[in-house]
């Protein structure tokens, strides 16, 4: 299964996502989980970078939060959101 995870919460995501199998996981940072993909607390960056190699981050909450992502982070559009969705997603939840 191919699972789209949107992450909007910077707290409290990893026990959730521990527990997910898929054969291809995508976790797209919007709201403020866009934290994630650019914050780092103590000289780490968030351990949902080393998850997967599918990594996306909302361009419009970037910007609206002054954050420049990690480069392990593709930034996509709205427009890049729906496409991620439809095309290359068999489900996506939100958390």
């Amino acid at each position: 299964m191919k699972l789209g995870v949107l992450v909007s919460d910077y707290r409290n995501v990893d026990d959730t996502l521990l527990r997910m199998k898929a054969d291809k996981l995508g976790l797209i940072f919007v709201s403020n989980g866009v934290y994630h993909a650019a914050v780092k607390e103590s000289g780490k960056s968030s351990s949902l970078l080393d998850r997967t190699p599918n990594l996306f981050a909302l361009s419009e909450d970037l910007q609206s939060r002054g954050l420049s992502p990690d480069t392990r982070v593709k930034t996509v559009t709205y427009d890049d959101l729906v496409d991620l969705i439809l095309n290359e997603y068999e489900k996506v939840i939100w958390i």
